[in-house]
C-alpha cells in the first residue's frame, strides 16, 4: 500500500511519512476546533448539532491541514492536493483534468538511467515520457525507447549546435521538460533559453569538482581515484550555458576505497543514479 502511495504521489519514504502525519494531525485539529466552536453556541447534541459539526469540519479541514503542513515541510504538496480536490468538487477539472507534463529524455549511450526514468513514470497520471532524443546511431537507449513504445529522434550535431536545435520537433511533441541522462553534447543556448530552468542533468561526481568539458564516464572516476578522494557521488543540477555549472538540486555520496577502480566506482555511482534520479525529477516537477 505504501509503495503505491509513493508512486501515486511521487514522493520518497520520508515525505510519505510526513504527509500521513499531516493528514492525521490536521484531522485531529479539525475535529477539536469544530467541537470547541460548537460549544460556544450552547447547542445540545442532536441532529442540528451533528449537521453543523459536519459542515464545520468540512470547512475547517483544508485550513487545519495547511497549518500543520507548514512546520512539516509539506505545504507545497497539500496546497496542490486541496486545489485538486476543490477542482473536482467544482467541476473545473472534470473535462481537462490535471495538466500533463511531457518529458523528453536526451541520452547518448546504453540508456540505463533512461530505463529507470521510463519505469518510474510509466503509471504516472500527469507526467509522461513523450520522446527520447539521441545523438548516436545504434545506441542502446533507442532500443529501450522502441520497447517502451516511445518515439525517438536521432539528431545531428550541426543542426543541434548552430541550427534550430530541433526546437520545432520538441514543440511538435509538446515537450515541457528535458532530462539529460548520459547525453554528451553541450546544450545550445537557444534550447536553454527556450526551456529556462526546465532542463536538468545528472553528473557522476560531486560538482563543482570533476566537471567540465571532457569529464564524463570513466574519465570522471579515474580523476577521482587519481586525486585520492575518499568520497564521490552524483550531482543533479539545472543546465545552463556552461558544462556542469548550473544550480545544484541534489547530491548523494559514496565511499571511495583504497583499492577502488574506475569500474567498481562506476557501479557504486550507477546505484546512486538509479535510486535517486527518477525521484528527484518527480520532486522538481512538483515545485
Amino acid at each position: 500500500m505504501f509503495e503505491k502511495l509513493k508512486q501515486r504521489w511521487k514522493v520518497n519514504g520520508l515525505n510519505l511519512v510526513l504527509i500521513i502525519t499531516t493528514f492525521a494531525l490536521g484531522g485531529s485539529l479539525c475535529g477539536y476546533a469544530g467541537r470547541k466552536i460548537l460549544m460556544l453556541t450552547g447547542l445540545d447534541k442532536g441532529a442540528l448539532w451533528i449537521i453543523l459539526y459536519v459542515l464545520l469540519i468540512t470547512l475547517l479541514w483544508p485550513i487545519c491541514v495547511l497549518l500543520i503542513s507548514i512546520p512539516l515541510g509539506q505545504f507545497n504538496f497539500f496546497s496542490k492536493y486541496i486545489a485538486k480536490i476543490w477542482g473536482k468538487m467544482s467541476g473545473k477539472t472534470s473535462k481537462t483534468g490535471p495538466k500533463l507534463t511531457q518529458i523528453a529524455i536526451f541520452a547518448s549511450g546504453t540508456g540505463s538511467n533512461a530505463q529507470q526514468i521510463i519505469n518510474h513514470f510509466k503509471a504516472a497520471e500527469n507526467i509522461k515520457i513523450t520522446l527520447v532524443v539521441c545523438n548516436k546511431t545504434g545506441a542502446g537507449v533507442l532500443s529501450i525507447a522502441e520497447k517502451a513504445g516511445i518515439p525517438s529522434l536521432l539528431i545531428e550535431k550541426e543542426r543541434f549546435d548552430i541550427g534550430d536545435a530541433y526546437l520545432p520537433e520538441l514543440l511538435q511533441y509538446k515537450i515541457d521538460f528535458i532530462v539529460l541522462a548520459g547525453f554528451l553534447w553541450k546544450m545550445p543556448v537557444s534550447l536553454i533559453q527556450a526551456y529556462p530552468k526546465k532542463i536538468i542533468n545528472i553528473h557522476p561526481a560531486l560538482l563543482p569538482k570533476y566537471g567540465g568539458k571532457g569529464m564524463y564516464g570513466s574519465k570522471v572516476h579515474e580523476a577521482v581515484i587519481a586525486a585520492k578522494e575518499t568520497q564521490s557521488g552524483i550531482t543533479i543540477h539545472y543546465v545552463d550555458e556552461i558544462y556542469d555549472h548550473g544550480e545544484i538540486i541534489f547530491q548523494a555520496t559514496c565511499q571511495v576505497e583504497e583499492e577502488e577502480t574506475a569500474a567498481s566506482l562506476a557501479q557504486k555511482i550507477h546505484v546512486l543514479e538509479h535510486a535517486n534520479y527518477p525521484r528527484v525529477i518527480a520532486e522538481v516537477l512538483q515545485k
